[in-house]
């Protein structure tokens, strides 16, 4: 076990105590669970990179680190009503429809290559920069059209992204 898959590990294990604290009013250590585990995606690809640790296991686990990570925090706020329930509905449908299109392009192909493309990375980083500012929202004064603007920008490299994975399996499957 690498330090980087290490990493993935701690943000898979952080999202319990995220969740825990968003229900039981913890805001700030939500805030702070949530941003020090946004914070350590950067950390995980980059040490893999820099310490030539990339594995097998990495390419599988961070991006579900990610997705946990991500789909709990919209989920939870959006019951919690701090994000409108379509952006949530938006960000999930994207993920569900990759996740199948990677399981039916393995199933066709017999094999599976996930290749990050840079509009998914600037997606998860928008998305983790959504949900920091709707929990930061509560401490700062935060304009209104900041957020709005940030859901804006996270639906369309939602969509945009969605769309460019859907292209690229069919492609694959294809060929």
């Amino acid at each position: 076990m690498n330090l980087p898959n290490l990493i993935s590990i701690f943000r898979v294990v952080s999202v319990p105590f995220f969740v825990y604290f968003l229900l039981y009013d913890h805001q700030i250590a939500a805030f702070l669970t949530f941003v020090i585990a946004s914070l350590s995606d950067g950390l995980d690809g980059l040490l893999a990179r820099l310490l030539q640790q990339k594995s097998t296991l990495g390419t599988f686990l961070d991006p579900m680190a990610d997705k946990l990570l991500t789909a709990t925090a919209f989920v939870t706020l959006a019951i919690l009503g701090v994000l409108p329930v379509w952006l949530v509905i938006i960000v999930i449908s994207r993920d569900i429809i990759i996740s199948l299109g990677a399981l039916i392009t393995y199933l066709i192909t017999g094999s599976l290559t996930i290749v990050p493309r840079p509009m998914g990375k600037a997606t998860t980083f928008f998305q983790f920069l959504t949900l920091s500012a709707a929990l930061a929202a509560p401490f700062f004064s935060m304009p209104d059209h900041l957020l709005l603007f940030l859901f804006a920008v996270t639906t369309l490299l939602t969509v945009a992204s969605g769309l460019q994975y859907i292209y690229a399996g069919v492609s694959a499957i294809g060929s």
